[in-house]
Formats: C-alpha cells, structure tokens, sequence
C-alpha cells in the first residue's frame, strides 16, 4: 500500500466517515471489473456525499465506477482506469410517495424487490423486469435503461422516469425533471441520463411513474415446431385485437434450454410465449382467441402456471446460462421491428457455418433480440478445418485450426454488419473478458458520436466517471 492511496483513503474518510471506506483487499477485488481492482470503495450515505467524492475524484483525477448491488457491473468496455468504486447502497430511502398520483421519488440505491414490495402493497409497480432482477438497484437500473420483455407492454426505464436528482463532478447535486408527469419545459436531462452508463453524473434520486397491478395474469406457452411456423404466429397476434404484456420468441435451442427435464428438451421445438394481463373473464377471452390462432398454423398451446421464474431467467440470461456454459457471450440486437426475423434467420445461418451453438430469446414485438453463444472454453476449444458456407456446405474459406475465441470475434463482426444491413445495432451484453480485449462490446459509435464526446467533456471534463466504458471509449 503506498502512501498516496493511504492519503486518499483518509480523505475520502473525512468526507464520507471512515465508516463508510472500505480498504481492505478482498472488499475491493470483489469490486472488480473485467480484472481492474480498485484502491478503495467508498459507500456515503447521503447525495451531497456522493457529489464531495465526485469533486474530490476531479480534482485528483481519480477513476470512479458507481454501482448499486453490482448486478451490470460486466456490461461495457473494460475500463481505463479504476481507482475508486463508489457504492449507492446507503442511498435507500423513500423521499416522496403518492399511491393516488401514480408517483413516488426514491434514492438510487433501493433494490428493485424493495421498491416491488412497498408499492404492491397499494397494488402497484413498476412495471419492468430488468437484469439482475430483485437484486437491482434502482439507479443500476435507470443508468442502463435496463427492461427485459415487459417492454412489450409497457415500455422501459426512460418512459417511467419523470425526475432525477444527479451528483456531477464539480460537486454540485443537480435536478431534472420533476414529479408529476407534466412537469418541464426544455431539454430533458433525465432521458439523456437514462442509459449513460454513468458516465456523465451519478443518479441519486429518481422520481418514477407506478401503475396499476393487472387482476391476473396469465402466461402460454404455444409450441410451434419451427421458427417458420413461430413467426407466422407471431404475424397473427400482432393482426389480432390481442394487446401482451409480454411476448418472446424462442428457437429450438432456447426452447430446450428452458425445459428442465431430457425427456421435455427432446420434445422441445422453437415456441412463443406471451403474457397477458387483465380481469379473470378478459383472460379467459384472450385465451380463446389464442387458441384459435395456434391451431390456425398448427400450434399447440398450453398454459404455464407460476411463469415468472421462466420469465426471469429470460430477462437475465448471462446469470441464468453462465454457471453451465462459462464463456457464454450474450449478444444484444435493437432493431426495427419488421427486421427482426430476418435478421434471427442470418444469425442462424452464420452461427451454424461457424458451428456455434446459439440460442435466440427474441423480443419480437419490439425489436429487440438476444443471442447466446454457449461456449464453455473460448480460450482452449479449437475448430479444425474449414468454416462451413451459410448453405451448410463446406468450403475450404480457412484450412487452418482457429480458436474459438477468434471464430466467435468473426461472428460478432458479421452479425453487427447485418444488423447494420437491417436498420439497427448489435452490443455485446455479457462475454468472456478475453473477447472484450479485441472486440469494442459497442462497435462503432453512430453520427452521434462526437456530439456525445462534447457532451461528456462538459459534464465530466476530467474523464472520471467510468472511463472508456461507453460508446466510442467515453
């Protein structure tokens, strides 16, 4: 330990309380990310705490990563730098809560399930089902504008937010927004936070929008053989008066992966799963009309009590797939909505030439598709001979032994240019830290690149805040 860490760790204390520094070795590594410890955690307890780090971090040019309960700490580009890790967990309290209005402002640092459980007893919620599920903090959550399938219904973390409280770099704690839905005129800071990684101030109150809890819900799980018969399903509810909650295409091989049993796995085609959500009778409505459409392609459907498990492993797939496949790489697409199957057809096609194992959880309704790789050892696992052609027909495009890691980095680069081909992007969500070195989990930034570089120096000119961890290396 040198004495500059040992100064910085005492000043950190008189700002915060030495309470509330953590220095010791196996607290930090456990703060780690993508292999880069820190020299010390600090956890204030109050807002204008966080901000004096900030500004004390600025002025010594001191690498910051802030977290909540550490649960998309993987997400992004190694870091920089990382010197301290500063934790929101103190900052739980509920500032401000009206059942009738539909609101309530709370401090960043409250878990998700905390925050489910305080307002279901007014039956209400927030209608999300973010990675990391119970155990993510509600600032982690608004920071990577993190939503899993309940986007179909309801949208994600920028439509919800109606205010946030912000500690900047200079020490000042700045507010946005407000707590009513109508509530600014102007530029909407609170949008532009949403999903900055915090990279450009840290949340340390958000003012939310609730909703009303359904009656019921109800999950089907209808069983379609194909991918082609499963998207032509798909193309019915959509025509249909039918409004879900929730609605996820699986293929065969993420269809398999759900099903805890052989004996099922072997049954197992590719299947979709919608939520519905409403009165006992407009459930039962809907379920007929369901029916009637399975059996329209040829589908089967069968209703799946007590689904929130399947749906909360769907929504957090690198924690759900990650301890049997070790290397997993979870791949993220955001795409218009007519592109969606296309593009699961050329990932299919170019994930079989190269002879990876993939399994596809789209978000059809919304654009949004996940793919994961299911590697066990990108470092050791070796593909001999030639890469197969799209057509499944070998072509001698390669006669030497290649990695896996390096055969996966050339599928993320072909499946990155076709969701470009298609309208949309493609981010690595979750990987092995060796596919991080030669891969940008981005790609490369848009048009707006340089506007968000100028952005970033006027809020963080000192470059404190996750460094290189965002889009472009912000």
């Amino acid at each position: 330990m040198t004495l500059a860490v040992d100064s910085v760790r005492a000043e950190l204390a008189a700002l915060v309380g030495p309470s509330h520094v953590l220095a010791d070795s196996a607290a930090c590594t456990a703060l780690a990310v993508d292999g880069k410890v820190p020299d010390c955690a600090v956890a204030p307890a109050t807002a204008e705490q966080v901000a004096a780090v900030l500004r004390y971090a600025s002025e010594h040019h001191l690498a910051v990563i802030p977290h909540g309960n550490g649960t998309k700490l993987s997400m992004g580009n190694p870091p920089r730098r990382y010197d301290v890790a500063l934790s929101l967990r103190e900052l739980n309290r509920v500032i401000h809560y009206e059942p009738a209005d539909l609101t309530i402002s709370v401090e960043a640092g409250m878990t998700f399930g905390e925050f489910q459980n305080l307002v279901g007893r007014s039956g209400l919620w927030l209608p999300l089902d973010p990675r990391g599920g119970a155990e993510s903090s509600l600032g982690g959550i608004i920071a990577a504008n993190a939503a899993g399938p309940l986007r179909q219904g309801f949208g994600g973390p920028r439509d919800m937010v109606l205010g946030l409280k912000i500690a900047t770099t200079d020490g000042k704690v700045v507010k946005t927004g407000g707590r009513v839905v109508k509530n600014v005129a102007g530029y909407d800071f609170g949008k532009l936070l949403t999903g900055s990684f915090g990279t450009l101030g840290v949340i340390v109150e958000a003012s939310l929008k609730l909703f009303p809890k359904p009656p019921e819900r109800a999950t089907f799980a209808m069983r379609a053989g194909t991918l082609g018969i499963a998207r032509d399903l798909h193309r019915r509810i959509r025509r249909s008066p039918l409004d879900p909650m929730r609605l996820v295409l699986l293929d065969s091989t993420a269809a398999a992966l759900r099903e805890d049993s052989a004996e099922a796995r072997e049954l197992t085609g590719a299947e979709l799963w919608i939520e519905l959500g409403g009165s006992h009778r407009v459930i039962e409505r809907c379920m007929l009309e369901l029916r009637q459409l399975a059996v329209a392609v040829g589908a089967t459907m069968v209703r799946r009590e007590e689904a929130e498990e399947a749906w909360a492993r769907v929504s957090s797939l690198a924690d759900w797939l990650q301890p049997k496949y070790r290397d997993l790489t979870v791949l993220k697409a955001a795409l218009p909505v007519a592109a969606s199957e296309e593009f699961l057809s050329r990932a299919q096609q170019e994930a079989e030439a190269d002879r990876i194992a993939l399994a596809s959880f789209a978000q059809v309704g919304v654009g949004i598709v996940h793919l994961c790789a299911l590697q066990e050892d990108v470092a050791r696992t070796c593909f001999v001979g030639p890469r197969l052609a799209p057509d499944g027909q070998g072509k001698a495009a390669d006669l030497q032994d290649r990695s896996a890691l390096h055969v996966l980095g050339g599928l993320v680069a072909r499946l990155r240019q076709a969701a470009r081909d298609l309208g949309g992007t493609l981010a690595i969500d979750h990987c092995p830290l060796d596919l991080k070195s030669g891969v940008d989990v981005w790609g490369a930034g848009g048009d707006d690149l340089e506007v968000m570089r100028k952005m970033k120096s006027a809020w963080d000119p000192q470059a404190v805040l996750s460094p290189g961890r965002f889009v472009g290396g912000i």
